[in-house]
């Protein structure tokens, strides 16, 4: 019988799991092993587990970065009145350091780029986090202009914020409508009439998910966030007790390029972020959610223009028997004079080659838009339909694209798992509870 067992109620403390860390006797296990150990009908019991790695990787609107670096000597300009950087502008502020040369800067990460249409934040902090160099365009407020080069080594404060990320569930997408619809949640304009499906969220590795009462996740909370360890500050915008998101930080410093990065939408680039964060099991309540497979984790399918529910689904519908890997096979390629993929890959993860399309692993997001798009086929993975029923009729609709990463996700959780049995990650009480105000 799958989950856990019915004795007595007991409860144990940060501290004590830490200390079980410490002495080597810890159980630490990703939250895809757990769910896997579920499904094949295991009985998972408290005295079984002390921490669950959790983690996702998505589209998270809700992230800027705070960067202060010196642009040139002190006195050669009074202040800057508009800032760009790589053609992405930033907020000038918020201290003006007045003669000093130094810029203190505020960048949005879906920040669009002034020169190109397909880079915005989340392009530049990647960019940067790679060790690449970035153009610096100063407009001063006398109206003089200047340019620098500089890099994420000579910038010595760069912070990400997330106001919005790791959402505990979110939403799949469809549209109802005869009309192509341009939005943040499809790379493409978004076809109507029930054509096709979109979907966030990474389901039963979220983390939020596997605490949704926040009672180990507070303010203060030690996280990974896009591989550098931060922390939760709080709430997010648009948080609410049934579906909580987080803010939090950490430095560009320590983060690893996979984890992030720039996706084009219809209506723009947008930002990704990865957030990994443990959940030390301290009762049998908090087990019982944990042991809840994507089957029996709700998500609901809305009309994409209003937000309209259309049928409430799970997300096992989504994830269950479909691959979370794409795959490219080369001998497939036939060579299109235009390479449709390439267009339209978000990430800009396939480019076209001399004998055919070049597909960029480290790159790629996962996203499956590729399979759809490509003539040869070269491009495969089973992305899953999904059957519901709106407007009295029962429909079978494709998924065509994913804007969540799970086999990131997967990889996040299971370096963190790592980081916390060797000791470099250690577990917290959170300083304060989040409280929510309506």
């Amino acid at each position: 019988m799958n989950g856990a067992s019915d004795n007595t109620e007991k409860c144990r403390t940060i501290l004590e799991i830490q200390a079980k860390i410490d002495s080597g006797e810890a159980v630490v296990l990703t939250a895809e092993e757990i769910s896997a150990r579920v499904r094949a009908g295991e009985e998972i019991r408290l005295e079984d587990i002390d921490v669950v790695t959790t983690a996702t990787r998505g589209i998270m609107s809700g992230t800027y970065a705070i960067l202060s670096f010196k642009v040139s000597d002190p006195d050669s300009f009074v202040k800057a009145s508009k800032v760009l950087l790589n053609g992405v502008p930033a907020v000038v502020g918020p201290c003006p350091n007045e003669r000093l040369g130094v810029l203190d800067l505020i960048v949005l990460g879906t920040a669009h780029s002034e020169s190109d249409p397909r880079y915005g934040g989340g392009h530049l902090f990647r960019e940067m986090v790679e060790g690449k160099s970035i153009t610096v365009d100063v407009t001063t407020i006398g109206g003089d202009l200047f340019s620098v080069e500089t890099s994420l080594s000579k910038i010595p404060f760069a912070r990400l914020h997330a106001t919005r990320n790791a959402f505990k569930n979110y939403r799949a997408f469809v549209n109802p409508g005869k009309e192509a619809i341009k939005t943040i949640f499809h790379a493409l304009p978004f076809e109507g009439e029930f054509r096709e499906i979109t979907f966030c969220g990474c389901g039963e590795l979220n983390p939020i998910q596997n605490d949704p009462k926040l009672e180990t996740i507070g303010i203060g909370t030690r996280v990974l966030i896009n591989g550098a360890e931060g922390f939760v500050t709080g709430q997010g915008t648009r948080s609410a007790p049934d579906n909580p998101n987080l803010t939090g930080f950490a430095d560009l410093h320590d983060m690893t390029p996979e984890y992030m990065g720039g996706f084009v939408t219809s209506a723009g680039p947008e930002i990704i972020n990865t957030w990994a964060v443990p959940i030390p099991v301290l009762s049998r309540e908090m087990l019982e959610n944990i042991l809840k497979p994507d089957s029996q984790i709700p998500l609901k399918l809305v009309d994409l223009a209003g937000r309209i529910p259309l049928c409430e689904i799970t997300y096992g519908d989504v994830w269950d028997n479909t691959d979370l890997s794409v795959k490219y096979n080369p001998e497939k390629c036939i060579d299109c004079k235009v390479c449709c993929v390439a267009e339209a890959c978000p990430m800009g993860a396939v480019s076209k080659g001399e004998t055919g399309a070049v597909h960029d692993p480290k790159l790629c997001f996962n996203c499956g838009l590729c399979i759809s798009r490509c003539k040869g086929e070269a491009f495969s993975a089973n992305l899953g339909t999904v059957s519901c029923t709106t407007g009295g009729c029962l429909r079978d609709i494709k998924v065509t694209l994913r804007q969540s990463d799970r086999a990131r996700a997967v990889k996040a959780a299971e370096e963190l798992k790592e980081q916390v049995l060797s000791g470099k990650f250690r577990i917290k009480e959170p300083v304060e509870k989040i409280s929510w105000r309506e």
